[in-house]
């Protein structure tokens, strides 16, 4: 297994502290694996097998583990009684019915140092959040960022790292698909078997959703239109164009399944000049590329608003805020906050002209702040920017440590 530093960082100023840890995001994004990789430390620094007891709601041996009750008295009759430090490790947490009641009392209890991972941003909405407010923190994991991909190919810097760039772009970051074949049919057909269940699992079961192919209708429409303002109303009316009758409030509620389920991402708009956040109009990025191709096809015409989402999710990677800013009829794509630090940044494929440039550096100029402000092309990038703007490479920002 390759190491994925970036959330061990994240997770050990917490370790063996008086909060819960919960690792959330997409299927098969890494999060059981990190699991593996705790365990594997913990016992590394000294910690006995017996001190430890880990769950994972994917294997057999733990599917009678179906409530907070069978799963309270399982963690108390493997916990030993001795004066060591314990740890307890539970995968896809969200598989318990009232996990949080026995989360709740263990923390209470002092019983052990306890580590969640869950496929459902929900689960942080229920009573768990009321009872714990302050007493637990969340590390996001998403699919592998560039640089780790490359890491996960065993790619150097003197290797073709744009043909890499392609393959990323195409395949997208889940780590399942370095197992295989990198070829089209193989690892779209892996990758599909992941969007059907996260679908059918997290999304249709859970929510008792009839009409599946009404869902997955709605989700192409959100892929395809990926990085463009999207409403529920724009939606149900591209559906009813396709003699389909559905609501906005049951649009809506279908957005909101696939955000739970970490399938997308929606950002809102913040008006620069009036610095308030507005409530409309908002913008969706996906989770993974591969997921999106694996069911809609990879597009190279696509290209423009795929490396848009690219950087999207690198900025969350590095724990940035992320709206889209509006400056009266001017764009900035993103807007990137994070404690005492705030980046404005373009997307674009190519500066091929003098009009496109003028059109991606404009917006950034009429800022009237001193933050910084960065052009982000695929251009060979040999000069500096524009009025203090920065021009970069996009794959030279993904590589930057």
């Amino acid at each position: 297994m390759i190491i994925r530093e970036e959330y061990f960082a994240k997770i050990d100023p917490f370790v063996c502290k008086p909060v819960i840890k919960i690792i959330t995001g997409i299927r098969r994004s890494g999060k059981s694996s990190f699991m593996k990789m705790l365990i594997d430390r913990f016992h590394e620094s000294g910690v006995k097998k017996n001190d430890i007891v880990y769950i994972s709601k994917e294997l057999l041996e733990f599917e009678y583990i179906k409530d907070y009750s069978e799963l309270y008295k399982y963690v108390k009759s493997k916990l030993q009684k001795n004066k060591n430090q314990k740890y307890i490790l539970i995968d896809e947490v969200q598989e318990i019915k009232g996990w949080e009641k026995a989360v709740n009392s263990l923390l209470a209890e002092n019983a052990a140092d306890i580590y969640l991972t869950g496929s459902n941003s929900r689960m942080m909405s229920s009573e768990f959040a009321t009872l714990l407010t302050g007493r637990y923190v969340v590390v996001s994991m998403y699919p592998l960022s560039f640089k780790e991909f490359l890491k996960f190919r065993n790619i150097g810097k003197n290797e073709d790292i744009e043909g890499e760039f392609s393959l990323y772009l195409k395949f997208g970051g889940l780590p399942g698909i370095h197992y295989l074949k990198f070829d089209d049919e193989v690892v779209f057909q892996y990758i599909n078997s992941i969007y059907n269940t996260i679908l059918l699992k997290d999304i249709v079961k859970r929510h008792q959703i009839r009409d599946v192919e009404l869902l997955e209708k709605i989700t192409r429409f959100i892929f395809d239109n990926c990085s463009s303002i999207t409403t529920a109303k724009k939606i149900s009316d591209f559906l009813k164009s396709q003699h389909i009758r559905i609501g906005v409030q049951t649009v809506q509620n279908y957005i909101s399944y696939l955000q739970d389920a970490f399938l997308i991402n929606r950002t809102g708009r913040y008006d620069i000049k009036g610095k308030k956040h507005l409530e409309l109009l908002d913008k969706f990025y996906f989770s993974d590329s591969g997921i999106r191709h694996s069911i809609l096809k990879y597009k190279s015409e696509d290209i423009a608003k795929l490396l848009e989402n690219i950087v999207y999710l690198e900025l969350l990677r590095r724990g940035y805020e992320v709206s889209v800013g509006k400056l009266d009829s001017l764009e900035i794509d993103f807007i990137a906050e994070k404690t005492n630090e705030k980046l404005y940044i373009q997307v674009c494929y190519l500066l091929a002209s003098k009009e496109t440039e003028d059109r991606e550096f404009a917006p950034l100029e009429k800022i009237e702040d001193n933050y910084p402000k960065i052009v982000l092309t695929m251009d060979k990038i040999w000069g500096g920017g524009r009025n203090g703007i920065i021009r970069k490479n996009i794959i030279d920002f993904l590589l930057e440590t």
